[in-house]
């Protein structure tokens, strides 16, 4: 592979990246292109070596493509022939489904009491599991009433037997803090934490 069919490779890789408008703000097209010479690449990939700008347009008409300037900032820029119609359309639809596969994750809440029974905990632990495999974070409150609040060691201790039971799938990414009648903390899942660099506590602890 040569070095102007690699530099095209990597410029349109970037412009998948950037989506259709982008790639329609960068591009030049046909008239719109202003080198007295192009390097010519044909819609194969094939080299059509260095020619006059008017030829290549004319070989463009000839094929019925349009001459598409693809590396602008090398010496003769590089055109490639190809359905500019098409090009987009498809670029489009890629960005399209690379739209739909992101996937935004959400910052879910459960709520927990201190009195909670060791069921209700359990069934928590299963509801808080289940957002962190769908790959959403999860803030866990504790909500004290009255004096609760004066044993806060009591939130921890149920906040510590939740985190236990999902230290395989979850990192924590808040600590627990108490602030004001709440004790909160913020769960991660573990896969996205390490993948990032960002798992800072052991659920275990």
């Amino acid at each position: 592979m040569t070095y102007v069919q690699r530099y095209v490779i990597v410029f349109f890789q970037s412009c998948l990246w950037r989506g259709e408008e982008d790639i329609v703000r960068q591009l030049r097209i046909n008239q719109g292109i202003t080198a007295k010479e192009v390097r010519l690449i044909g819609e194969t990939g094939e080299q059509l070596g260095i020619v006059p700008l008017p030829r290549a347009l004319e070989i463009a008409r000839e094929r019925d493509l349009d001459l598409v300037e693809v590396a602008p900032n090398v010496v003769p820029p590089v055109c490639r022939l190809l359905d500019y119609g098409k090009f987009r359309y498809q670029q489009a639809k890629k960005e399209q489904e690379a739209r739909k596969r992101q996937k935004t994750a959400a910052l879910r809440e459960v709520r927990l009491r201190p009195r909670i029974s060791d069921h209700d905990l359990d069934r928590k632990a299963r509801l808080v599991r289940k957002f962190i495999d769908g790959g959403d974070k999860v803030r866990v409150l504790v909500f004290f009433r009255g004096r609760e609040v004066t044993h806060p060691e009591i939130g921890l201790d149920l906040l510590k037997r939740m985190f236990r039971s999902l230290k395989e799938v979850a990192v924590i990414e808040k600590p627990p803090t108490l602030d004001g009648s709440s004790m909160t903390a913020i769960l991660a899942p573990a896969k996205q934490a390490m993948e990032k660099g960002t798992a800072k506590e052991n659920l275990s602890a």
